[in-house]
C-alpha cells in the first residue's frame, strides 16, 4: 500500500491541473473567437458552454487511447448523475431554480431522446465504433437545436467573455490545451493504477473519483451563482452538459477502440442516470403545469433534497 502515494499524487495533480487549465482553455478560446468577430451568443452557447466539459472530453480521449474506455463511460454516466443529483440538488437547496419554458420544449426532450438512445446502445454492455459515431454525429444536431432555441432567449446567455489581445488569447488557448492533455494523462494513469491496487474496475473509478472530481468546478460555480442570486440558467447548463457527456465524452473512446463493459453497467449505472433524468423531467413538467399561465415555475428545495438523497443512495448501492 505504500506505493499508492504516487497514483494518488497523479490523481490530485490531474484534478488541479484540469480545473486550472480548463478555465484558461475556455477563456482563451472564447476571447480568440471574439477577436475573429464571432458573436457573443454563439460563443456562449458553444465554446463556453461545451468548453466547461473540456476536462471530461480530454479524460475520455486519453482513456480511449489507453484502452480504458470503461473508465470514460463511467465518467460520462457518473458526471451526468453528479450534475443532476449533486449540482442541481445542492443548488436547489440554496435557492429555487427558475424553469424556462423553452427548456421544456426543446432541450429537455432532446436530452430524454439522447438518453434513450444511449440506453439502446448500452443494453448489451457493448459500445461499437458505429454506435460511437452515431452518438458523435448527433452532437451537431443537438447543438443546432439549442442554438436555435437560445436565439429567441439571448437574455439567458450571460457568459462573460474575457477581453484580451489575439496574441494573449492564443497563448492561453495553447497553454490550456497542453496542460489539459497532460493533466488528463496523469488523472487517467493514477485512476487506473488505483483501480488495479484496490481490485475494483476502472468503471467504478470513473463513476466515483473521476466523475465527482470533474464535476466539482461546476458545483462550486453553481453554488456561488446561487448565493449571488444568479441562478437563472442552472438547469439549462446541466441539460447542455449532460447532452455533451453522452454524445461526446461517452462516444469518443468507442470510436478509438470498441468496448465491452461489465454487465451491470446497464441495469445499475445507466438505469440510475436515466431514472434521475426522467425524475428531473417529470418534476420540471409538473411544476410548469402547476404554474401554467402564471409564470414562476421553480425547481424547489424539496426536489433538490430528493435529487441529492437519490444520488447518495446510488453511491451507497454502488460501493456496498
Amino acid at each position: 500500500m505504500s506505493t499508492l502515494w504516487l497514483p494518488v499524487l497523479f490523481v490530485i495533480i490531474g484534478f488541479v491541473g484540469l480545473i486550472w487549465s480548463a478555465d484558461r482553455f475556455v477563456g482563451g478560446s472564447a476571447a480568440l473567437a471574439r477577436t475573429f468577430g464571432i458573436s457573443k451568443l454563439i460563443i456562449g452557447l458553444t465554446i463556453v458552454a461545451f468548453g466547461t466539459s473540456a476536462p471530461e472530453v480530454i479524460v475520455s480521449i486519453n482513456a480511449g487511447l489507453r484502452h480504458a474506455g470503461d473508465l470514460a463511460v463511467g465518467n460520462a454516466l457518473g458526471s451526468n448523475l453528479a450534475n443532476i443529483g449533486l449540482v442541481l440538488g445542492v443548488t436547489a437547496l440554496i435557492a429555487a431554480l427558475p424553469i424556462q419554458n423553452h427548456l421544456l420544449k426543446i432541450e429537455l426532450p432532446v436530452l430524454l431522446l439522447v438518453t434513450a438512445l444511449a440506453g439502446w446502445f448500452l443494453f448489451d454492455a457493448q459500445l461499437t465504433r458505429t454506435e460511437g459515431l452515431i452518438l458523435l454525429f448527433a452532437l451537431p444536431c443537438a447543438m443546432y437545436l439549442i442554438i436555435w432555441s437560445k436565439r429567441h432567449h439571448p437574455e439567458e446567455v450571460d457568459e462573460e467573455i474575457p477581453q484580451m489581445t489575439r496574441g494573449r488569447a492564443l497563448l492561453w488557448f495553447a497553454i490550456g490545451l497542453v496542460l489539459l492533455i497532460i493533466s488528463a494523462d496523469l488523472l487517467v494513469r493514477g485512476a487506473s493504477e488505483l483501480a488495479l491496487a484496490f481490485g475494483v474496475s476502472p468503471l467504478i473509478i470513473g463513476l466515483t473519483v473521476v466523475a465527482v472530481g470533474t464535476s466539482l468546478p461546476e458545483l462550486a460555480a453553481s453554488v456561488a451563482s446561487a448565493l449571488k442570486g444568479h441562478h437563472d440558467i442552472a438547469i439549462g447548463n446541466v441539460i447542455g452538459s449532460n447532452l455533451f457527456n453522452i454524445l461526446a465524452v461517452m462516444a469518443i473512446p468507442e470510436i478509438i477502440a470498441p468496448l465491452t463493459m461489465e454487465a451491470s453497467v446497464f441495469g445499475r449505472d445507466y438505469a440510475a442516470m436515466a431514472g434521475l433524468t426522467a425524475l428531473l423531467a417529470l418534476a420540471l413538467y409538473i411544476s410548469a403545469y402547476i404554474y401554467r399561465g402564471r409564470g414562476g415555475a421553480r425547481l424547489g428545495k424539496f426536489m433538490g433534497l430528493a435529487l441529492l438523497a437519490l444520488y447518495a443512495g446510488y453511491y451507497v448501492l454502488l460501493l456496498a
